[in-house]
C-alpha cells in the first residue's frame, strides 16, 4: 500500500541525509588520495596537547570524552551520538507518547571477561508480593546509538510494563565500535543469567521470562536464545522481535522496500556495510550464528516468536526470512508486517494509528507470560 503521508517530509531529509552521507564519504576519500593537498594532516596522536592547545568545548560532554582526548573520529561519533539523543527527546514531545510513572530499580552486572553491563527494571503496580514475568529488551539503535536512556525508548518500556504488566529489564550494552561483536552478546547472556538467578529479590518469577529487541537490539534477542539454548538452557517463554537485523552479511535483505521510496540500491547495501563494519571485529564475523542469527546450524528448541517487521523496510526479508527458519524448526513462530509504514514507526505512538496498534501487539505478546 502507499506510504503513509505522515512519513512524506521524513522520507525527504532522510534520503538527502543518505546521498549527503555518500557524498561526504566520497570526498574524504578523494582528498586522502588526491596528492597535491597543501598541507600535512597531523595524526591524531601528534596533534598538539596540553595548556597551549584550545579545543571549543560541546555541550553534554560524555564522561568518556572528559577522560582523555579524543580523535577525530571519536569526536565525530560523539557529536553524532549527542544530536541522536536531542533528535529522539524531541520526536517524544512531538509524535511520541510519553511513559506512566513506574517504580525503577538500577543494577550492574558482571560480565567475565567483558565491561559490566547496567540493566533498569521498570516494575509493574503490583497488589501483595506475587512475583510477575519479566522481559530482558534490548533497545535499538545499528549497534552504535541509542540507550536505555533515550526519551522515547524510555517511554515504550515504561507503556509496555504497565500495559502488559510484566517487569521491563532493559539492558544497556555497549556500543560499538568502542566495544565489538561479541562484547553484546556476552552482556546479553550475562543479564540473563543474574535475571534469573536474581528473580526472588527482584520480586520477578524465573519460569515466565522472555526477551525482546528493535533492530539493532533484535538482533541481541534473537542471539541471546540461540546463546541461551546452547549455554544455559534457561526456560524462556517468549521472543518479540521488532524490524529485527538476523543476518549482517546482507544475503536477505529486501531493496524492493527501498526502491520504492526512491533510494537507490548502493545507499541502501552501503548502509548495512556499515552497520556491519561498525559492530563486528572482522568481515567473516559475519556468518557466525551469534552475530547472525538466522544463519545457526539449527533453530530448534528455541522459544516461540513474534516477529513484526514494516512494508517500507529492507529488513523485511530478515523477518521474513527468520520467522520461516524457526517455524522449519517446529518453533511457533509469527510474523506480521505493517502496511504503509517505515523501519521506526513504532516511535511515533502520538501520531500513528499503526504505532498504537503495534504497541498493542507487543503488549499482547508480552501477556503470553502470563500463562
Amino acid at each position: 500500500m502507499p506510504l503513509d503521508p505522515f512519513f512524506a517530509e521524513r522520507l525527504r531529509v532522510h534520503r538527502k541525509y543518505m546521498f549527503d552521507q555518500a557524498l561526504s564519504s566520497a570526498r574524504a576519500r578523494m582528498t586522502a588520495l588526491w596528492p597535491f593537498r597543501r598541507g600535512a594532516v597531523l595524526p591524531a596522536a601528534a596533534k598538539p596537547t596540553g595548556a597551549g592547545a584550545q579545543e571549543k568545548s560541546a555541550p553534554e560532554k560524555t564522561a568518556a570524552e572528559k577522560s582523555a582526548p579524543l580523535g577525530p573520529r571519536a569526536k565525530a561519533r560523539a557529536r553524532h551520538r549527542r544530536a541522536a539523543l536531542a533528535w529522539d527527546r524531541t520526536e517524544l514531545s512531538t509524535v511520541g507518547t510519553p511513559g506512566p510513572e513506574v517504580r525503577i530499580t538500577e543494577h550492574r552486572v558482571d560480565v567475565p571477561g567483558h565491561p559490566s553491563v547496567r540493566v533498569r527494571i521498570y516494575h509493574p503496580p503490583v497488589v501483595g508480593d506475587a512475583p510477575v514475568p519479566a522481559v530482558l529488551a534490548f533497545f535499538g539503535g545499528a549497534f552504535r546509538i541509542g540507550g536505555i536512556d533515550y526519551p522515547t525508548t524510555d517511554a515504550a518500556y515504561r507503556r509496555r510494563c504497565v500495559d502488559a504488566h510484566v517487569a521491563i529489564a532493559a539492558v544497556d550494552y555497549a556500543l560499538a565500535p568502542e566495544h565489538r561483536y561479541p562484547v553484546q552478546i556476552e552482556q546479553a547472556a550475562a543479564a540473563l543469567d543474574w535475571l534469573v538467578g536474581s528473580a526472588g529479590g527482584l520480586g520477578v518469577d524465573p519460569s515466565r521470562i522472555g526477551v525482546m529487541g528493535i533492530s539493532a537490539g533484535g538482533s541481541l534477542a534473537a542471539a541471546l536464545t540461540i546463546v541461551n539454548r546452547d549455554r544455559a538452557n534457561h526456560p524462556l517463554g517468549v521472543q518479540v522481535l521488532e524490524v529485527p537485523v538476523v543476518d549482517l552479511t546482507g544475503a536477505h535483505l529486501d531493496l524492493g522496500a527501498m526502491r520504492a521510496l526512491g533510494i537507490p540500491r548502493f545507499l541502501t547495501v552501503r548502509e548495512l556495510r556499515s552497520v556491519a563494519r561498525t559492530y563486528l571485529e572482522r568481515p567473516q564475523d559475519a556468518r557466525e550464528p551469534y552475530a547472525s542469527p538466522l544463519r545457526a546450524s539449527s533453530h530448534a528448541g528455541l522459544p516461540p516468536a513474534v516477529i513484526l517487521t514494516a512494508e517500507y523496510d529492507p529488513l523485511r526479508g530478515d523477518g521474513d526470512a527468520y520467522g520461516a527458519a524457526l517455524r522449519a524448526a517446529g518453533v511457533d513462530a509469527s510474523v506480521v508486517r505493517y502496511m504503509g509504514v517505515t523501519h521506526d514507526a513504532p516511535i511515533f505512538t502520538g501520531v500513528l494509528p499503526a504505532a498504537r496498534r503495534w504497541h498493542d501487539d507487543v503488549v499482547a505478546a508480552l501477556r503470553r507470560l502470563h500463562a
